[in-house]
């Protein structure tokens, strides 16, 4: 099967860190760029960051840019998410994405960052 994997969400304090892991498997991720996404409660899906497939264009969200730092690793057939000085509008459920043929969304892993 094509699918990615999420992991690495937990609950934190505001101003904490977290790195989200995104393992691909049944392709090569190298082929493609990674997107992060985000859905909070009650709002829609949104793009958080992605990485070309060479992971030297990276583009941000506007909201977590210089907090904010996504990576791959294609040795490994891994991205990554390094989140730092979170916020409480941090909080959603973090997807990644890879527009791999018969490719489709994950269950994502979810970031609480409150007090």
């Amino acid at each position: 099967q094509v699918q990615l994997l999420e992991s690495g969400g937990d609950s934190v304090q505001p101003g904490g860190s977290l790195r989200l892991s995104c393992a691909a498997s049944g392709f090569t991720l190298s082929r493609y760029t990674v997107t992060w996404y985000r859905q909070g409660p009650e709002q829609e899906r949104e793009m958080v960051a992605s990485i070309g497939s060479l992971g030297r264009k990276m583009n941000y969200a506007d909201s977590v840019r210089g907090r904010f730092t996504i990576s791959r690793d294609n040795d490994e057939n891994m991205a990554y998410l390094q989140m730092n000085s979170l916020k409480p509008e941090d909080t959603a459920v973090y997807y990644c994405y890879a527009r791999a043929f018969g490719i489709s969304w994950g269950q994502g892993t979810r970031v609480t960052v409150s007090s």
